[in-house]
C-alpha cells in the first residue's frame, strides 16, 4: 500500500488506525470539512473505523458527524497509509485511509462534531486546500 507524507520514525511504535474518507462531488464542486482547533486544515470528510464497524458504515457515520450530510452510493477507490501523531488522542498512528467516492444527497443538520465546518470548493481549490498529499492524490485521480 502506498504511503503519503512522512516516513515511519525509527524506534517509534505506531498503532494501526483504519479510517474511511469520501470525495463528495456535487454540481462541479466538492464537499469538504474544515477542522479547526488542533488541526486547522481542510480535509476529506471521514474518520476512524470503530471496532466491529464496516468501512462503509463508518464512512456514513463520519461524513454525517463532520458535515451534517447524508451520502449515497459509496464506491471504493483505494487506500493509502500515513504515519502521523494524533494530538487529540496522544497517539502515534499508522493511519490506513480507505478512500471512497460518494454522492452527497441531503443536508440534515449542521456538523454535530465540534470544530468542523462545511465548505464547497472547486476541484482546483480543493487540490490546493486539502491538508494531506494522499487526499490530493486521490482527488487528482478522480478529476
Amino acid at each position: 500500500m502506498r504511503r503519503y507524507g512522512e516516513p515511519r520514525l525509527e524506534g517509534q511504535s505506531y498503532r494501526a488506525r483504519p479510517g474511511a474518507y469520501a470525495i463528495l462531488p456535487k454540481n462541479g464542486r466538492l464537499l469538504l470539512t474544515y477542522q479547526a482547533g488542533i488541526h486547522n486544515e481542510f480535509q476529506l470528510p471521514g474518520g476512524g473505523i470503530d471496532p466491529g464497524e464496516s468501512p462503509v458504515t463508518a464512512l456514513h457515520r463520519e461524513v454525517f458527524e463532520e458535515t451534517g450530510w447524508r451520502i449515497a452510493q459509496p464506491r471504493f477507490l483505494g487506500a493509502f497509509r500515513r504515519f502521523v501523531f494524533m494530538p487529540e488522542y496522544d497517539l502515534w498512528a499508522e493511519k490506513i485511509c480507505h478512500i471512497y467516492r460518494a454522492h452527497p444527497v441531503r443536508k440534515l443538520a449542521e456538523p454535530p462534531e465540534e470544530d468542523h465546518s462545511v465548505h464547497w470548493a472547486s476541484p482546483e481549490q480543493a487540490m490546493v486546500s486539502l491538508g494531506n498529499p494522499g487526499d490530493r492524490a486521490f482527488l487528482q485521480r478522480v478529476f
